[in-house]
């Protein structure tokens, strides 16, 4: 869980400046796009790191079944979100990009650090 919340306070403090900022650029929809694309990440790697918990911690078959279901369904969920966004034009495909983008890169770094403390 330290790994998740280092993640997401560093993700959270690059984002809002970069929405700020990007509010210059084109202020109606890139700066919502660009949280909500680090939010996404977030709350995806969120989703993921209590699916694994809940079958380290129990061996039996069920819990892969409900993993991978949990899975698909989390994932189905982000893309009708983010379709229906897209359909009504409300967010900007590349604000997605960047946030996403800056929050795996933080990911990254912070696994980079965990590893190498291991």
């Amino acid at each position: 869980m330290n790994l998740i919340k280092k993640t997401s306070k560093q993700t959270v403090i690059v984002l809002i400046p970069l929405s700020i900022l990007s509010a210059f650029i084109e202020w109606k929809r890139l700066p919502i796009s660009i949280l909500l694309g680090g939010l996404i990440g977030i709350l995806n790697l969120r989703g993921l790191s209590k699916g694994i918990e809940g079958l380290v911690v129990t061996y039996q078959q069920a819990p892969k079944v409900r993993l991978i279901f949990g899975s698909f369904t989390r994932l189905l969920i982000i893309a009708c979100v983010l379709g229906i966004l897209f359909f009504f034009d409300l967010i900007n495909p590349f604000g997605i990009l960047i946030g996403f983008t800056v929050f795996f890169i933080f990911f990254v770094k912070e696994s980079l650090k965990a590893a190498k403390e291991l």
